[in-house]
């Protein structure tokens, strides 16, 4: 892979990735401990089970993963979809190992690895791949986390997106900038 072309893409990844945090953080402060624990229905997930999923999936998928496969042997991911028996600090510190696992991985990019194949479950990915994979499994969960909270919350939401009839005045006060993406926007401050 040409080197003029990685490293946007992988700005890209990583902007993406730090943007999805920031949503998650947002909707996760807006709730209390009680309802980062209450499953919506019966069968159905909290956001604290989907942060623990979340947390277990990317430490086995990107601890080591240069040279492990992601399906680590002592994930026990069937535990993951159970209620979280500590408290919010603890599932938030869980939740965190599984991101630095991520971003880890990303900063470990460059030309000399991109282009190599990986495994997850025995089968082969190329970085680019299993990235794409893990990136849009991490997407899913944030819709269900999102829709989540907001149907549990009791009270005011402060909108992650724009929110509903707001569209024209988000547009004349956003456009042309990264802030028009709501908390998808580069963070404040940042590159």
């Amino acid at each position: 892979m040409n080197p003029l072309t990685n490293q946007p893409w992988i700005d890209a990844l990583r902007g993406t990735v730090d943007s999805y945090r920031r949503m998650i953080d947002a909707t996760v402060t807006q709730l209390s401990d009680a309802e980062l624990r209450t499953r919506p229905a019966p069968g159905m997930n909290s956001v604290a089970t989907i942060l623990r999923h979340l947390g277990g999936n990317l430490q086995s998928r990107w601890t080591d993963f240069l040279t492990t496969d992601g399906e680590k042997p002592d994930r026990d991911r069937e535990s993951e979809f159970l209620d979280w028996p500590g408290d919010r600090e603890s599932l938030m510190a869980y939740f965190d190992a599984g991101w630095a696992a991520l971003t880890s991985a990303i900063s470990q990019l460059d030309d000399n690895n991109l282009g190599r194949t990986i495994t997850i479950r025995g089968e082969p990915h190329t970085i680019p791949e299993a990235l794409m994979r893990s990136v849009t499994h991490l997407t899913y969960h944030v819709g269900q986390i999102s829709l989540i909270a907001r149907t549990v919350h009791e009270g005011d939401w402060h909108w992650l997106t724009i929110a509903p009839g707001q569209s024209a005045e988000h547009n004349d006060r956003s456009w042309g900038t990264s802030e028009s993406r709501g908390v998808f926007g580069k963070e404040e401050g940042g590159p």
